[in-house]
C-alpha cells in the first residue's frame, strides 16, 4: 500500500471548544462541516496546504444515539475522561487511492484491518476502517497490541471533490507528525505493513500515548496535541 495523510481529527466535548483550541494555537478557527448521522456526530473543518485538511469532532447533542458505538473512540471511558480536560489531537487518517480498493483490501487481510464503513455527508461519499467496537484502530501481533490513536483510520473518498480539494487552503503547513508509545516497534511493525511509516515518526516512551502535530503558521511553527 502507499497511503498519503488525509487529515487530522481533534476530539472535543463540543464543537466550540474545540474550534476555540484550534484557533487558539494555529490562529485560524474551523468553518462549518457537517452531520453524521450513522455515527451521531457532527464537525467543523480547515483545509491547510497539500490537500490535508483538520476535523474537530463532537458528540453532535442534538442527534439520536447511533445504533452502533461512534467512531473514533467517542463512546469509550479513556476517550472521554481525556476530553474532560479539553479537546487533543486523538487521531488521523490516511487516504487510499485508486486503483488500490480499501473495501478490496480490507476482504484481502480481515485480521489486519477493521471493517470499511460507508459513510456520507452531504454531496460527499467515503469509505473508512471502523473497529466494531468503535475503538481506536490498534495492531496486534504475538498478543500485544498498540494503536491509541497513533496508528491511521484508512480513507478512501468515493467522490473527487473532497475536503482536501474542496476546501479553501489557509496558510498552514503540516511539517511533521509525531507520536510515542510504550510499545512503539510493534506500531512501527504495523505502519510499515500499511504503507505508513513514513508519514509518522513514532518515539518510544512509557507513559500514555502521545500524537503531536507540527504545523506552520504565519505566526511560526506551532504544536497541536
Amino acid at each position: 500500500m502507499k497511503l498519503t495523510i488525509d487529515h487530522l481529527v481533534i476530539a472535543a466535548a463540543d464543537l466550540a471548544s474545540g474550534t476555540d483550541y484550534v484557533a487558539g494555537i494555529l490562529g485560524i478557527a474551523p468553518q462549518a462541516g457537517g452531520a453524521h448521522p450513522r455515527m451521531g456526530t457532527h464537525n467543523r473543518v480547515l483545509g491547510m496546504a497539500g490537500g490535508v485538511y483538520l476535523e474537530v469532532i463532537a458528540i453532535d447533542p442534538d442527534a439520536p444515539a447511533p445504533a452502533r458505538p461512534r467512531w473514533f473512540g467517542l463512546d469509550q471511558g479513556n476517550v472521554r475522561a481525556r476530553l474532560e480536560q479539553g479537546p487533543f489531537l486523538a487521531h488521523w487518517a490516511a487516504r487510499v487511492e485508486a486503483p488500490l480498493d480499501l473495501t478490496h483490501m480490507q476482504a484481502e487481510h480481515p485480521d489486519r484491518l477493521p471493517p470499511v464503513v460507508p459513510m456520507t455527508r452531504g454531496d460527499l461519499r467515503w469509505r473508512l476502517t471502523v473497529p466494531g467496537d468503535g475503538s481506536l484502530p490498534a495492531w496486534r501481533e504475538a498478543g500485544h497490541e498498540a494503536g491509541e490513536g497513533l496508528l491511521p483510520t484508512l480513507i478512501q473518498w468515493d467522490v473527487d471533490n473532497y475536503p482536501g480539494v474542496s476546501l479553501p487552503r489557509q496558510p498552514l503547513s503540516l511539517i511533521r507528525l509525531t507520536g510515542s508509545h510504550p510499545r512503539a516497534a510493534l506500531l512501527r511493525q504495523g505502519l510499515a505493513w500499511m504503507g505508513a511509516n513514513t508519514l509518522i515518526d513514532v518515539e518510544q516512551a512509557d507513559g500514555p500515548a502521545r500524537l503531536a502535530a507540527q504545523i506552520e503558521t504565519p505566526s511560526g511553527l506551532k504544536v497541536l496535541a
